[in-house]
Parts: C-alpha cells; structure tokens; sequence
C-alpha cells in the first residue's frame, strides 16, 4: 500500500498551544492512530496510510481553526473532534472515554450495545474477564480492540492471542504444509480482528517483533507472559488442564479475557469443558470478572438473533423431552 505524506504549516498562532508542552498532544493523537505524526520546526508532518493520512490532515486543521476560539487545545477537545471526524454521533462525544475503546482508521470502536459496555467496564476494574455468550456478540472482536487499545497507550508490551485447535490431534499432522499454515485456518478470526484495526504495514512489522503473537494453545506451556494482553479465544473448547495452563501464564501487569460459547462445545463427550469449570470454581475470586452477554448483544445479521433464539428454543424442547 503507497505511502502518503502531507504537511500543516503552522502560522498565525503559538505552534506551543497546538502541540502542547513537549509536544503532548501529537503523542496523545499518535494513540489512535497507525500514522506518523512528527512537529518539524514550524510545521508538522503525517505519512502513512492515504485515508489516515487524511483523517489526521482534518482532525489538526480543526484544531488550528478551534485556537481562534481558545487560547490551547486539550486533550479532551482532541477526542472530541476525533470522535466527530469519525463519524460518532457528535451527541455522545463528549461522553466519558471509556465509551471509546479504540479509533482506527477505519472509524471508532466502541460498545454498541448494553450488555457490551457492561463487558468493557466489568473490563477495566479486572485483570481476567470471562465474557460468555453466543455467536455474534462482539465478544472476540471487543476483546483485540481493548488489546489494541492498551498497547498503543502504552499499558502493555505485547499482545498475545491464541485458540484451541480442536481439530489438531492426529488430524493437524495430515494437512498440508508447514505448521503457520496448518494452524491458522483455526486463527483467522484474530487475524480478521487485527486487520481492521491496525495498518497493514504496522501489523506486519508488530508480527515480525513480535509484539503481536497469534499462537495455539499447546504452543503456550511453559511460558510467563510479562507486561502482556492476553486473548484465549473459543475458550469453551479447552480442557481444564489447557485452561488451567492458561491462566497460570499470566505475568506481572498482565492482563487476560478468554472468550466462549458454552453453546458450542466441540470436546468430545466425556471431557468437561476447562471454560465451564473455571466459571465454576473461580467466582469470588478479587480481579475476575464475568461478563455475559446475550442474543440481545448480537450485532451481525439480523437474522443471527432469530437463529440464535431458534436453536436455544429447540435446545430446551429436547431438555423438557426428557
């Protein structure tokens, strides 16, 4: 993807109430965004991606315009003008930041239901949260992008997102090719996750670092996972051995959601869900969270919520049944 470069020659005020002391502002902007935003004498200069590019090129020229009218630019008056150019419905930019999770330069992201800002508070007051609830809930995607978040500002080092194979066993080893391409069939809906939220050529470098891991379960045992936002998705497909394994690698200022269905456990008949065990036996526990969500958090098709009621209709006929 071509690269763009656009400059802003400030003139006509004191560059200090733009940028702020040491430049305070252009690092608080440079949290939300994937672009390169860099103060040069009396100018500032954005390359990156062109849509980016041009959302920033927009948010500055408003706060140039918005100097007219105030002496410096806070930080509040940044989110708030983000938050417009964005598309957020301006009613609510001015609302707490929390409501945000993260802007991207595809728009913002934030809970878009109740039962998904009850998720993202229940989020911030614990180190591991278990969001629970069916297909198309938002569970997964709210997850990376509270992961995101908290490496841009800064909060974590790295990200690390990792799912059962529950195909893997002997039938991993038979499909082909090495084993990047055997396992992410299973991790691509992290992969889809991280594609929408953060530039092409920044994702690569992350993963290069390492600063994003996308890995299989088995391929965490032994490690201790420092300073790190930890994503165990499809977590209702775990042992409780796996899950046991993945709560202990937890590190010092870490955190962890894991993710699930209890719906949809894949596990073979005689092996007890690790998810629904840890529901079980961590509740009371300071620093973990529940979050449930519902049918009524369902933000895909239209259609998916009547399936969704549909199948847990019949579901509790066959219980009745019996």
């Amino acid at each position: 993807m071509t690269e763009t470069r656009r400059e802003i020659i400030l003139k006509g005020f004191d560059p200090l109430a733009l940028l702020g002391p040491n430049d305070a502002n252009v690092k608080y902007m440079g949290n939300y965004f994937s672009a390169q935003i860099t103060p040069r004498g009396n100018s500032i200069i954005i390359s990156g991606e062109y849509q980016e590019v041009e959302l920033i090129h927009s948010v500055l020229n408003q706060l140039i315009q918005l100097l007219a009218k105030k002496s410096y630019i806070e930080k509040a008056d940044i989110k708030t003008i983000i938050a417009i150019s964005t598309d957020c419905d301006p009613e609510k930019a001015g609302a707490p930041e929390q409501s945000i999770i993260l802007f991207t330069r595809n728009g913002i992201i934030k809970p878009r239901t109740a039962g998904q800002e009850e998720y993202y508070q229940i989020c911030l007051k614990n180190d591991i949260v278990f969001a629970i609830g069916p297909a198309g809930t938002g569970k997964s995607y709210q997850a990376v992008a509270m992961a995101v978040a908290a490496l841009k500002n800064r909060e974590v080092t790295r990200i690390v997102l990792t799912r059962p194979a529950v195909e893997a066993g002997e039938r991993l080893g038979f499909l082909p090719g090495d084993l990047k391409e055997k396992v992410d069939p299973y991790l691509a809906p992290l992969y889809d996750a991280l594609k929408d939220m953060i530039s092409p050529e920044k994702l690569k470098v992350y993963f290069e670092q390492r600063i994003i891991e996308i890995i299989p379960l088995a391929y965490m045992r032994g490690r201790t996972l420092n300073s790190a936002y930890l994503i165990l998705d499809e977590a209702q497909n775990t042992t409780a051995l796996q899950m046991k394994m993945f709560l202990t690698r937890i590190g010092v200022n870490s955190r962890a959601i894991i993710t699930g269905d209890i719906t949809q456990i894949d596990l073979g008949a005689k092996e007890k869900s690790g998810l629904i065990e840890a529901m079980e036996i961590l509740q009371g526990i300071e620093g973990v969270g529940f979050a449930k969500l519902s049918d009524q958090d369902v933000v895909r098709h239209r259609l998916v919520k009547e399936i969704i009621k549909a199948y847990a209709q019949k579901n509790g006929e066959l219980r009745n049944s019996r």
